[in-house]
């Protein structure tokens, strides 16, 4: 049997995680920012079903990503709070995965925009 209250709980919590991010993040806030810009222009461009997919798909990987940076900056703060390279090492690889997905984000907005924006 599925338990609502649970879920509902869990949920709160993601939401809680959400916003606890873009309020201490300012990587979150830029995502937040360019997402909105985004899904803006592609409202305004009417994108296909097919474009929206690559939209929403690179939004999301950006946005799981950052989350996840977020949360092992966090954990290793928390284990490390002196300086040690390998928390570093952790930070900046995590990091990192951010900033693929961000460049895999423009790529796949230059090839979808471009083209219904160039005059």
């Amino acid at each position: 049997m599925i338990d609502f209250q649970k879920f509902i709980k869990s949920t709160s919590f993601a939401i809680k995680g959400i916003r606890t991010m873009v309020i201490s993040e300012n990587n979150a806030r830029i995502h937040l920012l360019a997402s909105i810009v985004v899904i803006s222009t592609g409202i305004y461009v009417e994108l296909s079903a097919q474009e929206w997919l690559w939209i929403a798909l690179a939004i999301a990987l950006v946005w799981i990503l950052e989350a996840i940076n977020t949360a092992i900056e966090a954990l290793v703060d928390l284990a490390s709070p002196d300086f040690h390279p390998l928390a570093g090492k952790a930070k900046d690889i995590a990091a990192a995965a951010v900033l693929i997905a961000s460049i895999f984000s423009v790529i796949v907005g230059i090839i979808i925009f471009f083209p219904k924006l160039s005059l």
